[in-house]
């Protein structure tokens, strides 16, 4: 794996890993993910146990999801077309506690590289996307049903103030679109209902921050 670049985000804990692609007339080839050389670089204490593969038309917004029990942190790319991924901070006790942040990944054949956004347990995930597009996501947790919630990417309290202006521009002009959300994350937590949930508490800044 030929990793290019890793850079913080303005929350420093999410990070993007840019990797290379080997173009030639025929098309390209990459080497997406290899085990030693993103460990060696930061994510030595995580193992990935479960891979999704997830195709949204334009116009879907899907999120903002995370669980517990077991905890789940997020790598994820774009295959094909264009995703802005949304991550929240929801650690209790967090400086950034209810800011939310926006990155875009954008890929097509042409391009001599792609990225990764890792988003660690701790940070409410979500994406919209702007034309039909495949992502995946390599999980360090599996899914468990009982214990998984959502906050809303519609509600009115998450605070935006850390997210990319253009990047917040473009969402402002999506939420007005015609908007295809699932009732379940439509209907999801508010900031501040959440934060009132006994469920919160499982999401303590002092466990989850990341050193």
């Amino acid at each position: 794996m030929e990793v290019l670049e890793i850079k913080q985000l303005k929350i420093p804990d999410i990070k993007v890993i840019r990797y290379g692609r080997f173009l030639d007339n025929r098309g390209y080839f990459s080497e997406s993910y290899r085990l030693s050389d993103v460990h060696t670089k930061f994510l030595n204490t995580f193992k990935f146990l479960q891979v999704n593969e997830s195709f949204s038309k334009k116009g879907v917004i899907r999120g903002l999801h995370f669980q517990w029990n077991p905890y789940m942190g997020k790598l994820v790319r774009t295959i094909k077309g264009t995703m802005v991924d949304i991550a929240l901070d929801i650690r209790l006790g967090s400086p950034t506690f209810g800011k939310a942040i926006l990155y875009k990944i954008q890929t097509h054949e042409e391009k001599n590289h792609n990225e990764w956004i890792w988003i660690p347990p701790g940070f409410a995930h979500g994406n919209f996307f702007l034309e039909d597009t495949i992502i995946e996501y390599f999980c360090t947790g599996e899914y468990n049903p009982e214990c998984e919630a959502a906050i809303s990417p519609l509600s009115e309290d998450i605070s935006w103030s850390m997210a990319d202006s253009k990047l917040k521009k473009d969402f402002e002009k999506f939420k007005k679109s015609n908007l295809l959300i699932s009732e379940k994350d439509k209907n999801g937590y508010s900031l501040q209902a959440w934060s009132k949930s006994r469920y919160s508490k499982n999401f303590p800044y002092s466990k989850l921050r990341i050193r």
